[in-house]
């Protein structure tokens, strides 16, 4: 997604422990996880700008995970038929020098179609996203599950706002243009 913006970019997974805390919301989720994945690569690597993020979906106040299993996956489908889904995005841009920090919680929603037993088969057979939040990938033929996409920016879905990024970039002195 960061080609998107034309620049330069190295990719680090931190480990991080991403265990929700206790009576954690779930804005406030992952805006921690957000800047300790953000904390945790800047300590490596000076000069640098880091962006870490972190995005969970929610249906009726409950996040919902990766299902991991085609059963869990049908459930999460089956339960969003119909619903409105909201998706919620830390994102961190933290600079290593300064040690300054930027972070928000970016949502986006998607409105789910009413979905039959067999549309959700079809769709777990042929695009199998069990590695996916909420059981879906909408950058592929997931987008034909949903009746409306409600958001400022279609990447916030995806997993990475790339508006609000372009602005926290801005103000530590980056600009993309």
């Amino acid at each position: 997604m960061l080609e998107k913006l034309q620049v330069p970019f190295e990719i680090e997974a931190p480990e991080v422990d991403e265990q929700r805390l206790a009576n954690e919301t779930p804005k406030k989720l992952v805006a921690r996880l957000a800047e300790a994945k953000a904390a945790a690569v800047a300590q490596h690597h000076r000069g640098a700008l880091v962006i870490g993020s972190d995005q969970v979906a929610v249906i009726d106040s409950e996040i919902l995970g990766k299902p991991g299993t085609h059963h869990k996956a049908v459930t999460q489908l089956s339960r969003a038929s119909g619903k409105r889904v909201t998706f919620l995005t830390g994102l961190c841009l933290a600079n290593s020098d300064t040690g300054d920090r930027q972070t928000e919680v970016v949502p986006f929603i998607v409105r789910f179609r009413e979905l039959s037993e067999s549309q959700i088969e079809n769709y777990l057979r042929k695009e199998q996203p069990y590695n996916s939040a909420g059981s879906f990938k909408s950058e592929g033929l997931g987008i034909a599950l949903f009746e409306r996409l409600e958001g400022d920016d279609p990447n916030t879905l995806i997993g990475l706002p790339l508006i609000r990024l372009t602005r926290m970039l801005e103000r530590e002195g980056f600009n993309v243009l």
